[in-house]
């Protein structure tokens, strides 16, 4: 791993090629979509148990790749319901977890009382929302940020990691399409009638990264996604809701498309798939 101070000159703007990439996914996006609002207490329950059964081999992972003591300060950026916090509380001193959903902070935080967890802090803010002056105990010896990288200005954002942190800084984000936006991309033009459009992935933000002059290490790890429902009727509810499937003729394309991905197991339906994540980690000149 090495690291230079010196400006790039290089072309293209890799940061004005995320803003496009990131702008024109969000035009993808559904305004109302309930599924994704984390600040409903059942959409981060969701997510939280989900977690629990697909998320044990990547928690495991990602901690392997830390260089992580009893005595790290840790910040966890987009922690989600603690599924990299509540893991690393018992193996660091503390952990600061920033994340705007409400939902996702009472569960973290449940999580935290039950285990007797008492070194975690939480910020529900988003990471723009963030001023290191005065919402966080800067420096951090381990920064992290987890499949939480949908800033719109990722430069900004990154710039402001790299000022957090006294010894690290690790980025986990998708290399290539991830499972579940592989659906969007089958689906989003027979029921919308426009292209999906997938947000950037790896190689746009190792491009960031080189022209800020930051020329990180880069491991390929394998990333898996699960949706475990109670039932064919839940399964098909759930997913009619995350397409914006509203009319009966909808919902048959989501139903058509969905049937021969499931598979049954004990007590539940089951839809999965595979795809490929990027560890990126560099440490500052702090450090």
């Amino acid at each position: 791993m090495s690291r230079s101070r010196e400006p790039s000159c290089l072309n293209p703007d890799w940061n004005e090629i995320w803003k496009k990439r990131q702008k024109l996914h969000e035009s993808s996006k559904l305004s109302d979509d309930p599924t994704h609002n984390w600040n409903k207490r059942e959409n981060a329950e969701r997510y939280d148990l989900n977690s629990h059964n697909e998320y044990d081999d990547r928690v495991k992972t990602t901690l392997a790749g830390l260089d992580i003591g009893k005595n790290s300060r840790v910040l966890d950026i987009g922690s989600g319901p603690g599924t990299l916090a509540i893991p690393l509380s018992p193996l660091v001193k503390e952990i600061t977890a920033v994340e705007p959903g409400a939902g996702m902070v009472e569960i973290l935080r449940k999580h935290a009382e039950r285990e007797g967890l008492r070194n975690i802090t939480c910020v529900q803010k988003t990471w723009e929302e963030i001023d290191l002056s005065l919402d966080l105990p800067t420096p951090f010896d381990i920064v992290i940020a987890s499949l939480s990288l949908t800033m719109y200005d990722i430069r900004e954002a990154l710039q402001k990691m790299d000022a957090a942190s006294s010894g690290s800084v690790h980025l986990f984000w998708f290399v290539d399409m991830p499972f579940w936006e592989r659906m969007y991309a089958d689906l989003w033009e027979p029921l919308h009638g426009s292209p999906y459009h997938a947000g950037p992935k790896t190689d746009c933000l190792f491009g960031v990264l080189y022209q800020m002059g930051i020329y990180p290490d880069v491991t390929m790890l394998p990333l898996a996604k699960e949706y475990r429902f109670g039932s064919r009727e839940e399964m098909f509810g759930f997913f009619h809701k995350r397409f914006g499937a509203g009319t009966p003729e909808e919902q048959k394309v989501v139903d058509e498309y969905v049937t021969p991905l499931m598979r049954t197991e004990v007590n539940a339906v089951v839809i999965s798939g595979n795809s490929t994540f990027a560890h990126v980690r560099w440490r500052t000149t702090q450090s």
